[in-house]
Protein backbone atom coordinates (compact mmCIF):
# COMPACT_ATOMS: atom_id res chain seq x y z
CA UNK A 1 0.00 0.00 0.00
CA UNK A 2 1.06 3.47 -0.90
CA UNK A 3 1.68 6.29 1.93
CA UNK A 4 -1.06 8.10 1.91
CA UNK A 5 0.99 10.93 4.47
CA UNK A 6 4.68 11.15 4.45
CA UNK A 7 6.35 13.69 6.11
CA UNK A 8 10.33 13.59 6.65
CA UNK A 9 12.42 16.16 8.64
CA UNK A 10 9.40 18.73 9.53
CA UNK A 11 10.41 22.01 11.44
CA UNK A 12 8.15 24.93 12.09
CA UNK A 13 9.41 28.27 13.48
CA UNK A 14 7.41 30.93 15.01
CA UNK A 15 9.13 34.11 14.77
CA UNK A 16 12.34 33.15 14.82
CA UNK A 17 11.30 30.29 17.75
CA UNK A 18 11.48 26.41 16.19
CA UNK A 19 8.40 24.97 18.17
CA UNK A 20 8.74 21.86 15.83
CA UNK A 21 12.32 20.31 15.52
CA UNK A 22 12.88 17.29 12.55
CA UNK A 23 9.47 15.43 12.95
CA UNK A 24 9.37 12.39 10.40
CA UNK A 25 6.21 9.80 10.26
CA UNK A 26 4.38 7.79 7.49
CA UNK A 27 0.86 6.63 7.42
CA UNK A 28 -0.72 4.26 5.49
CA UNK A 29 -4.41 3.84 4.86
CA UNK A 30 -6.37 1.94 7.48
CA UNK A 31 -3.82 2.85 10.44
CA UNK A 32 -3.60 5.12 13.15
CA UNK A 33 -0.51 6.56 14.06
CA UNK A 34 -0.85 8.47 17.56
CA UNK A 35 0.87 11.71 19.02
CA UNK A 36 1.30 12.14 22.34
CA UNK A 37 2.51 14.63 24.70
CA UNK A 38 2.28 17.56 27.64
CA UNK A 39 0.36 20.72 26.31
CA UNK A 40 3.42 22.45 24.20
CA UNK A 41 5.22 20.09 22.89
CA UNK A 42 4.39 20.25 19.34
CA UNK A 43 1.54 17.71 18.66
CA UNK A 44 -0.99 20.16 17.04
CA UNK A 45 0.77 22.49 15.47
CA UNK A 46 2.35 19.05 13.70
CA UNK A 47 -0.78 18.08 12.62
CA UNK A 48 -2.13 21.99 11.34
CA UNK A 49 1.30 21.56 9.14
CA UNK A 50 -0.31 18.89 7.02
CA UNK A 51 -2.95 21.05 5.84
CA UNK A 52 -1.25 24.79 5.62
CA UNK A 53 -3.18 26.11 8.67
CA UNK A 54 -0.10 27.63 11.27
CA UNK A 55 -0.57 30.38 9.62
CA UNK A 56 1.07 33.02 8.15
CA UNK A 57 3.81 33.50 11.20
CA UNK A 58 4.75 29.94 10.88
CA UNK A 59 8.16 29.41 9.18
CA UNK A 60 7.51 25.37 8.02
CA UNK A 61 10.50 23.76 6.64
CA UNK A 62 10.86 19.87 5.92
CA UNK A 63 12.73 17.57 3.39
CA UNK A 64 9.24 15.74 2.50
CA UNK A 65 5.73 17.34 2.89
CA UNK A 66 3.50 14.89 1.12
CA UNK A 67 -0.50 14.59 1.73
CA UNK A 68 -1.06 13.66 -1.55
CA UNK A 69 0.28 17.47 -2.58
CA UNK A 70 3.32 19.09 -1.43
CA UNK A 71 2.31 21.34 1.24
CA UNK A 72 4.91 23.45 0.87
CA UNK A 73 4.70 24.13 -2.87
CA UNK A 74 1.27 24.02 -3.03
CA UNK A 75 -1.39 27.38 -3.66
CA UNK A 76 -3.84 28.47 -1.47
CA UNK A 77 -6.49 27.08 -3.73
CA UNK A 78 -4.97 23.47 -3.82
CA UNK A 79 -4.46 23.27 -0.03
CA UNK A 80 -8.39 24.24 -0.08
CA UNK A 81 -9.01 22.12 -1.97
CA UNK A 82 -7.21 19.34 0.05
CA UNK A 83 -8.91 20.19 3.86
CA UNK A 84 -11.99 18.20 4.01
CA UNK A 85 -11.78 16.60 0.72
CA UNK A 86 -9.01 14.37 1.28
CA UNK A 87 -8.00 15.12 4.99
CA UNK A 88 -10.77 15.64 7.74
CA UNK A 89 -10.05 17.64 11.32
CA UNK A 90 -11.72 17.43 14.31
CA UNK A 91 -11.08 20.09 16.25
CA UNK A 92 -10.42 19.26 20.31
CA UNK A 93 -13.13 21.52 21.35
CA UNK A 94 -16.69 20.81 20.40
CA UNK A 95 -18.04 23.23 22.82
CA UNK A 96 -16.22 26.29 20.93
CA UNK A 97 -15.50 24.45 17.50
CA UNK A 98 -19.16 24.65 16.35
CA UNK A 99 -20.60 28.13 15.69
CA UNK A 100 -22.95 28.71 18.60
CA UNK A 101 -25.02 30.98 16.63
CA UNK A 102 -25.63 28.42 13.15
CA UNK A 103 -27.48 25.49 13.44
CA UNK A 104 -25.57 21.80 13.43
CA UNK A 105 -27.30 21.21 10.56
CA UNK A 106 -25.34 24.24 8.98
CA UNK A 107 -22.26 23.60 10.53
CA UNK A 108 -22.10 20.57 8.84
CA UNK A 109 -23.46 21.53 5.17
CA UNK A 110 -20.14 25.09 5.32
CA UNK A 111 -17.87 21.97 3.56
CA UNK A 112 -20.16 20.70 1.24
CA UNK A 113 -20.90 24.42 0.10
CA UNK A 114 -17.12 25.05 -0.15
CA UNK A 115 -16.48 22.04 -2.11
CA UNK A 116 -19.45 22.88 -4.82
CA UNK A 117 -22.24 20.34 -3.76
CA UNK A 118 -25.44 21.68 -4.62
CA UNK A 119 -27.87 22.90 -2.51
CA UNK A 120 -30.48 20.53 -3.36
CA UNK A 121 -28.55 17.97 -2.14
CA UNK A 122 -26.67 18.98 1.10
CA UNK A 123 -29.42 18.53 3.95
CA UNK A 124 -29.77 14.92 2.58
CA UNK A 125 -26.27 14.22 3.13
CA UNK A 126 -26.13 16.01 6.39
CA UNK A 127 -28.90 13.60 7.93
CA UNK A 128 -26.82 11.02 6.36
CA UNK A 129 -23.62 11.81 8.20
CA UNK A 130 -25.53 12.81 11.57
CA UNK A 131 -26.86 8.85 11.26
CA UNK A 132 -23.55 7.52 10.09
CA UNK A 133 -22.20 9.00 13.48
CA UNK A 134 -25.26 7.13 15.56
CA UNK A 135 -26.73 10.43 16.33
CA UNK A 136 -30.51 9.68 17.11
CA UNK A 137 -32.90 11.65 15.56
CA UNK A 138 -30.79 13.33 12.93
CA UNK A 139 -33.75 15.20 11.30
CA UNK A 140 -34.03 17.29 14.00
CA UNK A 141 -30.60 17.50 15.58
CA UNK A 142 -29.63 19.62 12.32
CA UNK A 143 -31.47 22.23 13.03
CA UNK A 144 -30.94 22.29 16.87
CA UNK A 145 -28.03 24.51 18.07
CA UNK A 146 -24.72 23.15 19.90
CA UNK A 147 -25.78 24.26 22.83
CA UNK A 148 -28.78 22.16 22.58
CA UNK A 149 -27.10 19.22 22.29
CA UNK A 150 -25.13 17.27 24.72
CA UNK A 151 -21.15 17.27 24.78
CA UNK A 152 -20.83 13.82 22.91
CA UNK A 153 -23.72 14.83 19.98
CA UNK A 154 -22.03 17.62 19.94
CA UNK A 155 -18.38 15.75 19.56
CA UNK A 156 -20.11 13.29 17.09
CA UNK A 157 -21.61 16.29 15.15
CA UNK A 158 -17.92 17.69 14.46
CA UNK A 159 -16.79 14.08 13.44
CA UNK A 160 -19.53 14.43 10.85
CA UNK A 161 -18.41 17.49 9.45
CA UNK A 162 -14.87 16.34 9.49
CA UNK A 163 -16.42 13.01 7.31
CA UNK A 164 -18.73 15.69 4.70
CA UNK A 165 -16.78 14.71 1.72
CA UNK A 166 -15.35 11.48 2.36
CA UNK A 167 -11.53 11.65 3.40
CA UNK A 168 -8.60 9.36 3.18
CA UNK A 169 -7.25 10.56 6.51
CA UNK A 170 -9.28 12.13 9.54
CA UNK A 171 -7.04 13.80 12.11
CA UNK A 172 -8.33 13.91 15.51
CA UNK A 173 -6.90 16.51 18.12
CA UNK A 174 -8.25 15.46 21.26
CA UNK A 175 -11.32 13.94 20.30
CA UNK A 176 -12.52 12.45 23.92
CA UNK A 177 -11.03 14.97 25.55
CA UNK A 178 -13.95 16.04 28.83
CA UNK A 179 -16.28 13.47 27.63
CA UNK A 180 -17.61 11.26 30.30
CA UNK A 181 -16.34 7.13 29.90
CA UNK A 182 -19.40 5.94 28.23
CA UNK A 183 -19.49 8.86 25.84
CA UNK A 184 -15.61 8.51 25.17
CA UNK A 185 -16.50 4.71 24.17
CA UNK A 186 -18.99 5.39 21.88
CA UNK A 187 -16.24 7.91 20.10
CA UNK A 188 -13.60 5.28 20.08
CA UNK A 189 -15.95 2.84 18.46
CA UNK A 190 -16.72 5.32 16.17
CA UNK A 191 -13.20 6.11 15.30
CA UNK A 192 -12.68 2.30 15.24
CA UNK A 193 -15.01 1.46 12.13
CA UNK A 194 -13.55 4.39 9.80
CA UNK A 195 -10.28 2.42 10.46
CA UNK A 196 -11.63 -0.82 9.71
CA UNK A 197 -13.11 1.41 6.58
CA UNK A 198 -9.87 1.57 5.16
CA UNK A 199 -9.74 5.69 6.66
CA UNK A 200 -6.61 6.16 8.51
CA UNK A 201 -6.54 8.67 11.49
CA UNK A 202 -4.05 10.69 13.06
CA UNK A 203 -5.06 11.03 16.73
CA UNK A 204 -3.29 13.19 18.87
CA UNK A 205 -3.92 13.00 22.90
CA UNK A 206 -2.59 13.27 26.34
CA UNK A 207 -4.57 10.00 27.12
CA UNK A 208 -2.59 7.53 27.35
CA UNK A 209 -5.39 4.73 27.11
CA UNK A 210 -7.19 6.39 23.93
CA UNK A 211 -3.60 6.02 22.27
CA UNK A 212 -3.22 2.15 23.21
CA UNK A 213 -6.79 1.18 22.16
CA UNK A 214 -6.44 3.24 18.73
CA UNK A 215 -3.40 3.57 17.55
CA UNK A 216 -0.84 1.03 15.68
CA UNK A 217 2.11 3.20 16.26
CA UNK A 218 2.98 5.78 18.58
CA UNK A 219 5.00 9.34 18.50
CA UNK A 220 6.00 10.86 22.19
CA UNK A 221 6.88 14.51 21.56
CA UNK A 222 8.52 16.76 24.37
CA UNK A 223 9.52 20.12 23.26
CA UNK A 224 8.93 19.97 19.89
CA UNK A 225 11.16 16.36 19.31
CA UNK A 226 10.07 13.50 19.03
CA UNK A 227 12.00 11.64 21.80
CA UNK A 228 10.54 8.32 21.21
CA UNK A 229 8.31 6.34 18.31
CA UNK A 230 7.22 2.94 17.56
CA UNK A 231 4.90 0.31 17.78
CA UNK A 232 2.34 1.18 20.47
CA UNK A 233 2.38 -1.99 22.17
CA UNK A 234 6.28 -1.86 22.92
CA UNK A 235 6.38 2.20 23.26
CA UNK A 236 3.82 1.85 26.33
CA UNK A 237 3.91 -1.12 27.87
CA UNK A 238 8.05 -0.82 28.00
CA UNK A 239 9.18 2.73 27.13
CA UNK A 240 12.88 3.52 26.81
CA UNK A 241 12.73 7.11 27.22
CA UNK A 242 12.65 8.83 30.80
CA UNK A 243 10.09 11.56 29.45
CA UNK A 244 7.70 8.32 28.30
CA UNK A 245 8.02 6.74 31.63
CA UNK A 246 7.25 9.96 33.35
CA UNK A 247 3.89 9.84 31.40
CA UNK A 248 2.95 6.96 32.25
CA UNK A 249 3.94 7.13 35.96
CA UNK A 250 1.57 10.06 36.11
CA UNK A 251 -1.40 8.25 35.28
CA UNK A 252 -3.76 8.28 38.39
CA UNK A 253 -4.76 5.08 39.12
CA UNK A 254 -6.17 3.16 42.35
CA UNK A 255 -2.63 1.82 42.59
CA UNK A 256 -0.93 5.56 42.93
CA UNK A 257 -3.46 6.53 46.18
CA UNK A 258 -1.22 7.54 48.73
CA UNK A 259 1.76 8.40 46.57
CA UNK A 260 2.85 11.59 44.23
CA UNK A 261 2.14 11.24 40.86
CA UNK A 262 4.97 14.14 39.51
CA UNK A 263 8.15 14.89 40.72
CA UNK A 264 7.64 17.93 41.78
CA UNK A 265 8.24 18.18 45.67
CA UNK A 266 5.11 18.87 47.97
CA UNK A 267 3.75 22.48 48.03
CA UNK A 268 4.97 24.93 50.90
CA UNK A 269 1.72 25.30 52.70
CA UNK A 270 1.52 25.96 56.24
CA UNK A 271 -0.49 23.72 58.31
CA UNK A 272 -3.97 24.92 59.31
CA UNK A 273 -4.68 24.71 63.37
CA UNK A 274 -7.92 22.20 63.59
CA UNK A 275 -10.92 24.45 63.27
CA UNK A 276 -13.26 21.99 64.45
CA UNK A 277 -14.12 19.61 66.82
CA UNK A 278 -14.22 16.15 64.60
CA UNK A 279 -17.00 14.44 67.05
CA UNK A 280 -19.22 17.35 65.85
CA UNK A 281 -20.30 15.45 62.92
CA UNK A 282 -19.77 15.70 59.35
CA UNK A 283 -19.00 19.21 57.34
CA UNK A 284 -21.54 19.35 54.94
CA UNK A 285 -24.77 17.07 54.49
CA UNK A 286 -27.23 16.68 52.19
CA UNK A 287 -30.41 14.80 52.92
CA UNK A 288 -33.22 13.83 50.09
CA UNK A 289 -32.09 16.54 47.62
CA UNK A 290 -34.24 17.06 44.57
CA UNK A 291 -34.33 19.07 41.69
CA UNK A 292 -36.34 19.81 38.99
CA UNK A 293 -36.72 22.27 35.80
CA UNK A 294 -39.55 23.35 33.76
CA UNK A 295 -38.78 23.26 30.01
CA UNK A 296 -39.66 25.88 27.00
CA UNK A 297 -42.49 22.87 26.43
CA UNK A 298 -43.87 23.88 29.84
CA UNK A 299 -42.76 19.71 30.93
CA UNK A 300 -41.48 19.32 34.61
CA UNK A 301 -38.19 17.44 34.19
CA UNK A 302 -36.46 16.19 37.49
CA UNK A 303 -32.80 16.25 37.26
CA UNK A 304 -31.70 15.34 40.75
CA UNK A 305 -33.97 12.92 42.67
CA UNK A 306 -33.42 11.60 46.67
CA UNK A 307 -29.81 12.45 46.84
CA UNK A 308 -28.40 12.17 50.33
CA UNK A 309 -24.74 12.09 51.34
CA UNK A 310 -21.86 13.46 54.15
CA UNK A 311 -18.85 15.03 54.17
CA UNK A 312 -16.53 14.80 56.63
CA UNK A 313 -13.83 17.17 57.66
CA UNK A 314 -10.46 16.29 55.96
CA UNK A 315 -11.89 13.63 53.84
CA UNK A 316 -12.62 13.05 49.69
CA UNK A 317 -16.02 12.30 48.24
CA UNK A 318 -15.61 11.38 44.71
CA UNK A 319 -18.93 11.74 42.24
CA UNK A 320 -18.96 10.03 39.13
CA UNK A 321 -21.27 9.27 36.17
CA UNK A 322 -22.03 10.14 32.77
CA UNK A 323 -23.12 13.63 31.25
CA UNK A 324 -26.52 14.85 32.40
CA UNK A 325 -26.15 12.35 35.90
CA UNK A 326 -27.31 15.52 38.34
CA UNK A 327 -23.34 15.55 39.32
CA UNK A 328 -22.92 19.26 38.52
CA UNK A 329 -26.09 19.95 40.02
CA UNK A 330 -25.97 18.40 43.15
CA UNK A 331 -23.07 20.17 43.66
CA UNK A 332 -24.13 23.22 42.75
CA UNK A 333 -27.17 22.96 45.13
CA UNK A 334 -24.05 22.13 47.86
CA UNK A 335 -22.91 25.55 46.80
CA UNK A 336 -25.96 27.01 47.20
CA UNK A 337 -25.95 28.39 44.17
CA UNK A 338 -28.96 26.59 43.19
CA UNK A 339 -32.33 25.76 45.73
CA UNK A 340 -33.36 22.58 45.73
CA UNK A 341 -36.82 21.52 44.96
CA UNK A 342 -36.70 19.62 47.76
CA UNK A 343 -34.81 18.42 50.45
CA UNK A 344 -31.85 20.50 52.33
CA UNK A 345 -28.33 20.89 53.06
CA UNK A 346 -26.40 21.65 55.74
CA UNK A 347 -23.15 23.11 56.12
CA UNK A 348 -21.56 22.47 59.97
CA UNK A 349 -24.61 21.21 61.31
CA UNK A 350 -26.19 24.61 60.09
CA UNK A 351 -29.20 25.01 57.11
CA UNK A 352 -27.68 26.24 54.12
CA UNK A 353 -29.98 25.52 51.81
CA UNK A 354 -33.84 27.10 52.06
CA UNK A 355 -32.61 30.48 53.67
CA UNK A 356 -32.17 33.74 52.27
CA UNK A 357 -29.03 34.85 50.68
CA UNK A 358 -28.34 37.53 53.70
CA UNK A 359 -28.56 34.95 56.36
CA UNK A 360 -25.18 32.56 54.08
CA UNK A 361 -23.32 35.76 52.88
CA UNK A 362 -21.02 35.52 56.28
CA UNK A 363 -20.70 32.08 55.92
CA UNK A 364 -19.84 31.52 52.55
CA UNK A 365 -16.25 31.45 52.99
CA UNK A 366 -16.49 28.29 54.42
CA UNK A 367 -17.01 26.38 50.93
CA UNK A 368 -15.70 26.98 47.32
CA UNK A 369 -15.39 25.73 44.04
CA UNK A 370 -12.59 25.25 41.59
CA UNK A 371 -14.31 24.68 38.19
CA UNK A 372 -13.68 23.02 34.94
CA UNK A 373 -12.85 25.62 33.06
CA UNK A 374 -10.69 28.44 34.92
CA UNK A 375 -10.47 30.74 31.89
CA UNK A 376 -14.10 31.15 31.49
CA UNK A 377 -14.76 31.58 35.16
CA UNK A 378 -11.67 34.71 35.30
CA UNK A 379 -12.69 37.93 34.04
CA UNK A 380 -10.25 38.41 30.90
CA UNK A 381 -9.76 41.89 31.54
CA UNK A 382 -8.50 41.30 35.60
CA UNK A 383 -4.72 40.39 36.60
CA UNK A 384 -4.33 37.06 38.88
CA UNK A 385 -3.57 39.38 41.85
CA UNK A 386 -7.06 41.71 41.28
CA UNK A 387 -8.91 38.09 40.40
CA UNK A 388 -7.34 36.37 44.32
CA UNK A 389 -7.92 39.71 45.86
CA UNK A 390 -11.38 39.99 44.72
CA UNK A 391 -12.03 36.43 46.78
CA UNK A 392 -10.22 37.89 50.41
CA UNK A 393 -12.35 38.00 52.89
CA UNK A 394 -13.04 41.46 53.95
CA UNK A 395 -11.68 40.73 57.33
CA UNK A 396 -8.22 40.99 55.49
CA UNK A 397 -6.22 44.39 56.15
CA UNK A 398 -5.70 45.87 53.32
CA UNK A 399 -2.10 46.32 54.04
CA UNK A 400 -1.41 43.03 54.14
CA UNK A 401 -3.26 41.99 50.84
CA UNK A 402 -0.20 41.97 48.58
CA UNK A 403 1.87 39.80 50.45
CA UNK A 404 -1.33 37.64 51.17
CA UNK A 405 -2.02 37.10 47.68
CA UNK A 406 1.46 36.21 47.12
CA UNK A 407 1.68 33.59 50.19
CA UNK A 408 -1.48 31.75 48.23
CA UNK A 409 0.58 31.78 44.60
CA UNK A 410 3.63 30.07 46.15
CA UNK A 411 1.16 27.45 48.41
CA UNK A 412 0.18 26.60 44.70
CA UNK A 413 3.55 26.69 43.50
CA UNK A 414 3.56 30.05 41.23
CA UNK A 415 5.91 32.57 41.68
CA UNK A 416 4.36 35.53 43.38
CA UNK A 417 5.16 37.50 40.27
CA UNK A 418 2.28 36.17 38.41
CA UNK A 419 -0.09 38.21 40.10
CA UNK A 420 0.80 40.60 37.81
CA UNK A 421 -0.34 38.43 35.01
CA UNK A 422 -3.75 38.00 32.90
CA UNK A 423 -5.63 34.77 32.43
CA UNK A 424 -5.15 34.65 28.92
CA UNK A 425 -0.98 34.99 29.48
CA UNK A 426 -1.07 31.31 31.31
CA UNK A 427 -1.08 27.84 30.57
CA UNK A 428 -4.08 25.59 31.50
CA UNK A 429 -2.09 23.84 34.15
CA UNK A 430 -0.79 27.61 35.89
CA UNK A 431 -4.50 28.79 34.93
CA UNK A 432 -6.14 25.70 37.17
CA UNK A 433 -3.38 26.91 39.91
CA UNK A 434 -4.63 30.35 40.34
CA UNK A 435 -8.27 29.29 39.98
CA UNK A 436 -7.61 26.99 43.25
CA UNK A 437 -5.39 29.66 44.87
CA UNK A 438 -8.65 31.90 44.77
CA UNK A 439 -10.39 28.94 45.94
CA UNK A 440 -8.41 28.65 49.38
CA UNK A 441 -8.30 32.72 49.57
CA UNK A 442 -10.83 32.21 51.97
CA UNK A 443 -9.41 29.28 53.86
CA UNK A 444 -12.82 27.27 53.38
CA UNK A 445 -13.76 23.91 54.99
CA UNK A 446 -15.28 22.30 51.96
CA UNK A 447 -13.96 22.47 48.70
CA UNK A 448 -16.64 21.60 45.58
CA UNK A 449 -14.15 20.78 42.51
CA UNK A 450 -15.93 20.00 39.35
CA UNK A 451 -13.65 18.34 36.84
CA UNK A 452 -10.83 20.41 37.88
CA UNK A 453 -8.34 18.11 35.78
CA UNK A 454 -10.68 16.93 32.86
CA UNK A 455 -8.92 19.14 30.18
CA UNK A 456 -5.37 18.84 31.29
CA UNK A 457 -3.00 16.80 29.92
CA UNK A 458 -1.26 13.65 31.80
CA UNK A 459 1.48 15.27 33.67
CA UNK A 460 -0.31 18.72 33.93
CA UNK A 461 -2.50 16.32 36.01
CA UNK A 462 -0.66 14.73 37.59
CA UNK A 463 0.92 18.47 39.26
CA UNK A 464 -2.42 19.62 40.51
CA UNK A 465 -3.76 16.19 42.09
CA UNK A 466 -0.64 16.37 44.19
CA UNK A 467 -1.31 19.81 44.68
CA UNK A 468 -4.77 19.08 46.07
CA UNK A 469 -3.19 16.23 47.82
CA UNK A 470 -0.61 18.62 49.59
CA UNK A 471 -3.47 21.31 50.39
CA UNK A 472 -5.66 18.76 52.10
CA UNK A 473 -2.97 17.20 54.43
CA UNK A 474 -1.87 20.92 55.23
CA UNK A 475 -5.27 22.49 55.87
CA UNK A 476 -8.01 19.57 56.01
CA UNK A 477 -10.18 20.91 53.97
CA UNK A 478 -12.92 18.42 52.93
CA UNK A 479 -12.87 17.97 49.24
CA UNK A 480 -16.76 17.35 46.78
CA UNK A 481 -14.78 16.09 43.71
CA UNK A 482 -16.73 15.79 40.49
CA UNK A 483 -15.26 13.78 37.61
CA UNK A 484 -16.16 11.58 34.77
CA UNK A 485 -12.32 9.95 35.49
CA UNK A 486 -12.68 6.89 37.11
CA UNK A 487 -8.74 6.71 37.81
CA UNK A 488 -8.24 9.89 38.84
CA UNK A 489 -11.68 9.32 41.09
CA UNK A 490 -10.01 6.34 42.79
CA UNK A 491 -6.74 8.18 43.47
CA UNK A 492 -8.26 10.66 45.23
CA UNK A 493 -11.44 9.68 46.96
CA UNK A 494 -12.08 7.95 50.40
CA UNK A 495 -15.79 7.48 49.31
CA UNK A 496 -17.57 7.78 45.85
CA UNK A 497 -21.33 8.18 44.74
CA UNK A 498 -22.09 6.99 41.63
CA UNK A 499 -25.65 8.84 39.73
CA UNK A 500 -26.98 7.93 37.37
CA UNK A 501 -30.13 9.83 35.83
CA UNK A 502 -29.84 11.97 38.62
CA UNK A 503 -30.51 9.27 41.62
CA UNK A 504 -27.55 7.53 43.34
CA UNK A 505 -26.90 3.96 42.27
CA UNK A 506 -24.37 3.10 44.67
CA UNK A 507 -21.90 4.63 46.81
CA UNK A 508 -19.07 2.87 49.28
CA UNK A 509 -15.47 3.23 49.84
CA UNK A 510 -13.43 3.61 46.71
CA UNK A 511 -12.11 0.06 46.61
CA UNK A 512 -15.91 -0.91 47.37
CA UNK A 513 -17.35 0.80 44.13
CA UNK A 514 -14.70 0.73 42.09
CA UNK A 515 -13.10 -3.02 42.06
CA UNK A 516 -15.86 -4.92 43.02
CA UNK A 517 -18.91 -2.85 41.13
CA UNK A 518 -22.63 -4.37 42.44
CA UNK A 519 -24.80 -1.96 40.33
CA UNK A 520 -24.91 -3.01 36.48
CA UNK A 521 -24.83 0.76 35.67
CA UNK A 522 -21.22 0.65 37.72
CA UNK A 523 -20.28 -1.72 36.06
CA UNK A 524 -20.89 -0.72 32.83
CA UNK A 525 -18.86 1.63 33.29
CA UNK A 526 -15.71 0.42 34.45
CA UNK A 527 -16.05 -1.80 31.37
CA UNK A 528 -16.20 1.27 29.00
CA UNK A 529 -12.59 2.25 30.27
CA UNK A 530 -10.62 2.30 27.10
CA UNK A 531 -7.78 -0.40 28.07
CA UNK A 532 -8.83 -3.64 29.93
CA UNK A 533 -5.19 -3.34 31.99
CA UNK A 534 -6.36 -0.03 33.53
CA UNK A 535 -9.31 -1.94 35.28
CA UNK A 536 -6.72 -1.95 38.07
CA UNK A 537 -7.75 1.74 38.27
CA UNK A 538 -11.09 0.85 39.24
Amino acid sequence: MNDLITVQDLSVAFDGHEVVHDVSFSLRPGTCLGIVGESGSGKSVTARSLLGLNGPRAQVSASTLDVGTDVLTASPEELRRLRGRRIGYVLQDALVSLDPLRTVGAEIAEPLRVHGIPRSQRPGRVQELLASVSVPEPELRARQLPSELSGGLRQRALIAAALALDPEVLIADEPTTALDVTVQAQILELLEENLAAGRAIILISHDLAVVERLADQVLVMHDGRVVEEGATDRVLSAPQHPYTRRLLAAIPSAASRGGRLSDLPPAPIAARPAQRDPSSGPVLAAESLGKSYRGPDRTLRQVVEDVSFTLDAGETLGIVGESGSGKSTTAWMALALTDPTSGRVTLDGEPWTGIPERRRRSRRRRIAVVQQDPLSSFDPRWTVGRTITDALPASQPEAGRAERVADLLRAVGLDPSFASRHPLTLSGGQRQRAAIARAIATDPEVLVLDEPVSALDVSVQAQVLDLLADLQQALGTAYLFISHDLGVIHHVSDRVLVMQDGRIVESGTADEVLHAPRHPYTQQLVAALPRPELEEIA
